[in-house]
Parts: C-alpha cells; structure tokens; sequence
C-alpha cells in the first residue's frame, strides 16, 4: 500500500510510518516536525516564521510539494491545521488530495472545534481543561481555543473536512467521545504507537527507601495541564513525609536532561484534567514508571482490556492527588509491580507494529 503521512504531534504519524515499512509498505511523511520539535520528516512543510517573506517562501514550497501528493492509496491529515497555512490554503489543499489520491482520512489528535464544543458543553465529560465540578477553569488560557476554534473558517472546514473524509481516527478518549456523537460509523479510536524496543526499561526491582517523584513543569502551560495542582499536594507529601520523599522538579531543561532525570525517578506525575495517557505519560510508562495523572476506569475498555490498569488515576482536586501520592508512600512495597504492570500495558497496547496493523485493518473496510 502506497500511504502518505501529513502533519506530526509527538512523534505520531513518524512512529507510524516506521511500523508501516516494517510491515512492507511505502510511507511518505510530510510536515513542519511539530515545530520546534523538529520530528524528522521525509518532505519538509516548515514555516521559519510568521514574517510576510518566510510566510511566502513556506507557502510556494508548499504548493510545490503538494503537486507532488498523487496516486496514495490512503491519505492521513494529523488535524484540521495539517499544514501551518491558513484555512483557505489548507482547503485547497484538502480538495486537491481528495481528487488525486484514494482514500483520505482525518486524525483527531489534539484540539480542534469538536474537542473543543465537547469542553464547553459540560455533557460529554465529567471534567476536563475547561471544567470541573461543572465551574469555568483557566478561562484566560482556554479563550484562544475558543476564539480560534468557535464559529469561525476553521471551524467550518474542520466540519465540512470531517464530513467528506473517508474516515476518522481518534488517539485518545478525549478526541474520540467528541466525534462519537457525530460520526461513530466512521470514526475508529487507535492506541498512539510506540517503537517499545527503543525504550529501555528501567525495572524498580524491590521496594525504594525513598519514593522519588517527578514532576516537570511548563510555565506557559501549568495551569492548563493541572501541573500547579499536583505540585501543591506533592508539596503537602514532602511536608508530612519529609525522610521518605524525594521531589525532582524539573522546569526549562534540554529535553535530554529532562530524560534523564524523570529515568532516575519512580514516580512521574502527568496531566490532571486528562483522562488518557498521552505521550509523556505513556514513555514513562515504558520506562517503568509509575504514572500518576488520567486512568480512568473506562478508557481501558476503548483498549479492549481491563485487566490491566496500572495508572494511578487522579480526579482533579488536590485533596485527591495527595490522597494517590500518599498512598504510594505508604504502599511503597507495590511499586515495583506496578512498575511491571506499566511496561506490560504499553507492550501490550502501543507497540508501533500492532498499531500499524490496526490503522491497515480501518484504512481497508
């Protein structure tokens, strides 16, 4: 099959073509890296800045390459934003994929108007970055999803893109409940891959004298994130439990010191409003972490299986998380075994190979 990759989020799409080739088929990807990420790419859709020279520069490469974008037997744009051109562009270039190629199909992997109707809504989540307790949270923050998202262009193309497209795949719970209302006949949730032997596992063989915590911090993003909770009970923990806690705080470092601080950890703590591992999470957990942050109950049966939930769900309160991250200090004889659990999850769940089987078997229906 002869498949073509636009846009990148965490390594996604790149980790998909990996395990697309594996099995035997021609993958192109095409994007800007995920900005200043800087993912490889085989077709380069960067935009240096958003200057009126680097913007026209970025636009004429863009329409050069997608000329090229013909005959695919499966087209997946990672978003409705699939390139960093504005809505009239992205349209046109939508059009031109669906007359010159086969089937195109539209991935729900981060914020766009669905998701972001779905937040506001209070009907589909019990809470989320924009609620809890059914009260407005980080209203600042979450305007310019509203104003970029909200009956606007991009809101109509995301609604008209969604409706043309041969179909839709959600990465996590989150994007997959706002789309099922819609479109359940053709959207299909598929677990974000992962290269698992690139990951070492880091085994917590026996039980830690001292539970050491990670906790990394984006200022920009904190609340958003529910990053200043989970500090705040962290905190507490240290506090009560000053001999048999370790914080490792990490805020501004190079992504390899980032690494290799949280792989000295046993704990990481991840996002509070989410309801799924997403990337960070899901690495620490094939690392051998043990994750504190979105697990909740049913989102393991999207994966087909229960048996299985190692992630130590937090629900958005700070009372709560000092509740889980207590209980781990007390209970510390159990992380080694939720440590196996972690890995196994991910092993069993993520593994780029498995995933790409599953985006063959939905992309052939």
């Amino acid at each position: 099959m002869k498949i073509l990759l636009i846009g990148e989020y965490s390594r996604a799409h790149l980790t998909l073509a990996e395990g697309l080739r594996t099995l035997g088929h021609e993958v192109l990807t095409a994007s800007d890296g995920d900005g200043f990420k800087n993912y490889p790419r085989d077709v380069d859709l960067s935009r240096k800045s958003s200057g009126i020279i680097d913007t026209i520069s970025s636009l004429r490469n863009v329409l050069k390459q997608f000329k090229k974008f013909k005959g695919y037997d499966v087209v997946q744009l990672i978003n409705p934003c699939f390139t960093t051109q504005n809505v009239r562009v992205n349209n046109y270039l939508y059009k031109k994929l669906k007359k010159n190629n086969g089937k195109v199909f539209m991935g729900a992997f981060g914020d766009d108007s669905y998701w972001v109707r779905a937040c506001l809504g209070n009907e589909i989540f019990d809470y989320c970055e924009f609620f809890v307790d059914g009260k407005p949270i980080n209203v600042d923050f979450n305007q310019r999803f509203i104003d970029k998202w909200i009956d606007t262009p991009l809101e109509a193309f995301n609604k008209s893109l969604t409706a043309s497209a041969d179909g839709i795949v959600a990465c996590l719970y989150e994007y997959y409940k706002s789309y099922e209302p819609f479109f359940a006949g053709k959207l299909k949730y598929i677990p974000l891959p992962m290269n698992i032997s690139e990951i070492g596992f880091q085994p917590i063989p026996e039980e830690p004298e001292k539970v050491n915590f990670f906790i990394g911090i984006n200022k920009v993003r904190e609340k958003f994130k529910g990053t200043d909770v989970m500090e705040k009970a962290l905190a507490r923990v240290k506090d009560k439990y000053p001999g048999r806690v370790i914080v490792t705080r990490v805020e501004s470092v190079s992504y390899d010191v980032y690494q290799k601080l949280m792989s000295e950890a046993h704990v990481v703590l991840d996002q509070l409003y989410s309801h799924t591992p997403a990337m960070n999470a899901l690495l620490a957990m094939a690392q051998g972490k043990v994750v504190v942050g979105g697990g909740e109950p049913y989102i393991y049966d999207l994966y087909g299986d229960t048996s299985n939930q190692p992630i130590v769900n937090v629900h958005p309160h700070e009372d709560d998380v000092f509740d889980k991250l207590e209980w781990l200090v007390l209970n510390k004889k159990e992380i080694p075994e939720i440590s196996r659990k972690s890995r196994e999850f991910v092993e069993k769940n993520h593994d780029y190979i498995s995933v790409a089987k599953k985006y063959l078997e939905f992309w052939s229906r």
